[in-house]
């Protein structure tokens, strides 16, 4: 009575976890893509004067290039200059020429977030007031075209890869030991290794062409390919590269020495049984032992090339969610990979090494060990990423995580009806074994009247043999008794004439050939040589009938033809699966794309009422009189307001190149209140750029800006200029 309930008690606690984390959480768990969540100017803003630069915050870290940020304007060409810098945080700017006209302006962005995916998009604002332009703000992004598409498939292709690799190697180790020796289980996770290889290979040389042109031709460009090498995920793919080498290594372990000591048919065991049976092979336990705690050291090492490279590297509690990321594709490969191979030996296994009852049972609970796991993980991913309820209906991501929801409801509904045949299987155990009996017993008593007839023909054969033998030696014996009793010349003639008549006699009998006798015997021994020959043959015929009887009678038996296809159906929704999952993971989460929402609704809402952001730009030739001593200082204030500000200052040569001097200071005054001057120290960015944040301006009104550009150690000028504050 418990033995009957407790299984379905499980399955029903398996069921609930499964949906439960399928509701909130992808098989592969995401963070945070980059999205812009604001701009200095406002998307769509119009602004009195010319910028000199233009800001881009985004909702987290980005790697730039020289041309990720380009400022185009009415007619198309680019009026940005030099390379986009990163004042603070996640804000980056690019500086414009100067006296830039009226009319509207287009930025065009195209970064990598540091979850590796490349994010691109424009939008407008306008000086003065909207004109026309020939600039589409729709540009299509480096992911969108054919590179993009071949990407990815190929992340698909490695995630497919690494699961039947980890996960039916898994099935082997823990599952069913037999299985190392059936050629089409070994085919199956070969063919993973060789998958995620090719894949990664593929992903390297990808790479570069994704995040930045998109062009096809580009994916050989060495260059680019050296960059990439730079990068965070080319040191990851390269390291998932070194971990194939190693798992090379344990699968030709795995079917090797292990296969070699591994039974053809693994003994049934109870229920109870947690899948022991190496009682008194210590070597064989040592080898499982070390086999099994390698595989998952470089499985796990595989799956970190992903959680420390995309999504689990960035966000809230990194440092927590890459392990528990690691963890979760390995429970995803467990539970699918371990199907796949159950599949492949369901339908592919010999019929000498038949999948047994006990092997599904052990499936099964390592299944629903990894199915907890994966609700357990995906509980806490959702929660740092989806952010909340309303995304699953207001977001992309949410509608997709829909859909896997619906797959891994019916997914799990058909495991259930897999259990159900597997449990069948149980009940028909004792007629099994008898058939198996009566079918081994049948075996034997032909065998052994093989053997008997073998015997009967060889007894003749030496019975036959030792009559010529005896022919022989009776025949040798008169010749002799012959040759002895003739006399020599002079004898009594009584003797002679006695002799003589015994020799006649002996005479008449004419001996046999031995060449006759050798004959006859050869002709036995080919007979008899013929007949064993036939013997054999007809065994192995026999034996071959027999196997194919018992093919027919396993692939008949409704229990096992029930569960192939249960089997079956669950691996075809795990193909499925695993594809909306890899889309997931390139897919903005929801908690981030509502907040790329808001930002864009308050920037269109600041446009609409008319309140820009106040910057003010400032611009100051220099001259210090010394050498190199000429120049052009320039001074963003953002966002001129009461209160805290942000400030940028830019010194070029004379001819418009950023450069470096020794020290430049900042001072504010406000002359009609006696306030200042306050002097403010502004931290060293990059070459020409220097910057400071929080910049306190007590109060509103005509301030005066003093800066203080030293070229040398005697050579330094003070400029100023005066900037309405508030």
């Amino acid at each position: 009575m418990t033995q009957t309930i407790a299984p379905r008690v499980r399955t029903l606690v398996l069921l609930i976890l499964a949906v439960a984390g399928a509701l909130l959480a992808g098989a592969a768990p995401v963070s945070a893509h980059a999205a812009l969540t604001g701009s200095d100017p406002a998307q769509g803003a119009v602004v009195a004067a010319a910028p000199s630069q233009v800001s881009l915050t985004f909702s987290e870290p980005i790697a730039v290039g020289d041309d990720s940020v380009r400022v185009l304007d009415p007619k198309g060409e680019r009026v940005d200059k030099g390379d986009p810098a990163n004042p603070s945080g996640t804000t980056y700017s690019v500086r414009l020429v100067s006296g830039l006209p009226d009319g509207t302006y287009t930025v065009a962005y195209q970064v990598v977030s540091a979850d590796s995916h490349p994010v691109a998009g424009a939008f407008t604002f306008s000086i003065g007031a909207p004109s026309e332009t020939t600039v589409s703000v729709s540009a299509q992004g480096s992911d969108d075209g054919l590179v993009g598409w071949l990407y990815g498939f190929g992340r698909y292709v490695s995630y497919a890869g690494f699961v039947v690799l980890a996960g039916g190697a898994a099935f082997v180790l823990a599952c069913w030991a037999p299985g190392a020796r059936v050629r089409a289980v070994q085919r199956l996770v070969v063919s993973g290794w060789l998958a995620l290889t090719a894949a990664t290979l593929g992903l390297l040389m990808l790479r570069g062409s994704y995040t930045t042109s998109g062009k096809i031709g580009d994916v050989f460009d060495l260059e680019l390919l050296g960059d990439v090498l730079q990068t965070k995920t080319g040191a990851a793919l390269v390291s998932r590269l070194l971990l194939l080498a190693a798992a090379a290594l344990f699968i030709a372990v795995l079917f090797g020495a292990y296969a070699r000591t591994a039974d053809a048919v693994e003994p049934d065991r109870d229920a109870e049984d947690d899948g022991g049976g190496d009682e008194g092979e210590p070597d064989k336990r040592d080898l499982t032992f070390g086999l099994a705690l390698g595989g998952t050291v470089v499985a796990a090492g595989l799956a970190a090339s992903w959680a420390m490279s995309e999504h689990a590297s960035q966000g809230l509690q990194a440092g927590v969610a890459m392990p528990v990321d690691v963890v979760h594709l390995l429970a995803v490969a467990t539970w699918l990979g371990g199907l796949t191979a159950l599949l492949v030996a369901l339908y592919r296994a010999p019929v000498e090494t038949p999948v047994g009852r006990d092997a599904v049972r052990r499936f099964s609970r390592l299944a629903f060990g990894s199915v907890v796991t994966l609700a357990v993980t995906g509980v806490y991913q959702s929660w740092r990423q989806l952010g909340s309820w309303s995304a699953f209906t207001d977001t992309r991501y949410g509608q997709l995580l829909l859909v896997k929801i619906a797959l891994v409801a019916v997914m799990v509904a058909v495991a259930f009806l897999s259990r159900r045949w597997t449990q069948r299987l149980a009940d028909a155990r004792v007629s099994e074994a008898a058939e198996e009996a009566e079918r081994t017993e049948a075996t034997e008593r032909v065998e052994e009247a093989v053997r008997a007839e073998e015997a009967v023909r060889t007894k003749e054969a030496v019975r036959a043999k030792e009559a010529v033998q005896a022919k022989e030696a009776v025949r040798a014996e008169a010749t002799e008794r012959a040759e002895e009793e003739k006399q020599p010349a002079g004898t009594a003639p009584a003797e002679a004439s006695g002799t003589s008549e015994v020799s006649e006699a002996s005479m008449a009998v004419e001996p046999p050939k031995a060449s006759d006798a050798f004959d006859a015997f050869d002709a036995e021994k080919a007979e008899a040589g013929q007949d064993s020959v036939r013997a054999a043959q007809l065994a192995r015929q026999r034996a071959a009938a027999e196997a194919a009887r018992q093919k027919r009678l396993r692939d008949a038996d409704p229990n096992r033809f029930g569960l192939r296809r249960s089997v079956l159906a669950e691996a075809g929704i795990a193909v499925a699966l695993l594809a909306v999952t890899t889309v997931l993971t390139q897919t903005e989460p929801g908690r981030t794309e509502q907040d790329a929402r808001a930002a864009t609704a308050a920037s269109s809402s600041a446009s609409a009422t008319g309140q820009g952001s106040g910057a003010v730009s400032l611009t100051m030739p220099f001259d210090t009189g010394g050498k190199s001593g000429k120049g052009v200082v320039s001074i963003d204030l953002d966002p001129a307001q009461a209160g805290d500000n942000a400030l940028h200052v830019y010194v070029e040569g004379p001819d418009g190149t950023p450069v470096d001097v020794p020290e430049v200071k900042i001072a504010l005054t406000l002359a009609a209140q006696n306030i200042g001057p306050l002097p403010v120290a502004p931290d060293h960015v990059t070459t020409g750029h220097w910057s400071a944040s929080r910049v306190q301006i007590p109060m509103a009104g005509d301030w005066k800006v003093e800066v203080t550009v030293r070229t040398s150690d005697i050579d330094q000028v003070t400029v100023s200029k005066n900037a309405q504050i508030g």
